[in-house]
């Protein structure tokens, strides 16, 4: 599994996990919905290899002021047809789970997609974007955009 993809999808879990911690609101663009975007840091704690297609990590979720506002599971899936990796995250927050879905990039960001959750984040959908701050990616700058 290529190390990009590993920084993506901690990336994309961080971001969910922000959500619950001084994220701020914006209009909605359709009446009843509310926008929210969340912004933070994944740090990676953890990994394990459990096929030679597919990886799991885990990553704790911070403020920029270092406050953990909770934590993400990452499954990076190799298809080795297609030469890609798809990404499933689940970020744990105090609100309930926040779902995504990332497919690898070859750009500086990777995006992905808001799926869903349970408690405050049930039905959410939207965006997430996801940069490396290091060349390890171990530290993945996270931006989530989720309407409920």
């Amino acid at each position: 599994m290529k190390l990009r993809t590993r920084i993506t999808i901690a990336a994309m879990a961080t971001a969910a996990a922000v959500g619950t911690t001084g994220a701020f609101l914006l209009p909605a663009a359709s009446a009843g919905a509310v926008t929210h975007t969340l912004t933070f840091t994944s740090v990676q704690q953890a990994t394990a290899k459990l096929s030679p297609t597919v990886q799991i990590a885990e990553d704790k979720d911070v403020t920029t002021a270092g406050k953990v506002i909770g934590y993400d599971v990452l499954r990076f899936s190799f298809n080795p047809k297609t030469n890609r990796t798809s990404i499933g995250v689940a970020v744990d927050l105090s609100g309930g789970f926040l779902y995504g879905v990332m497919t690898e990039s070859s750009g500086p960001v990777t995006h992905g997609t808001v799926t869903g959750g349970t408690g405050t984040f049930k039905g959410a959908t939207g965006t997430i974007a996801a940069k490396a701050l290091d060349q390890t990616g171990t530290r993945i700058a996270v931006t989530i955009t989720y309407h409920t």
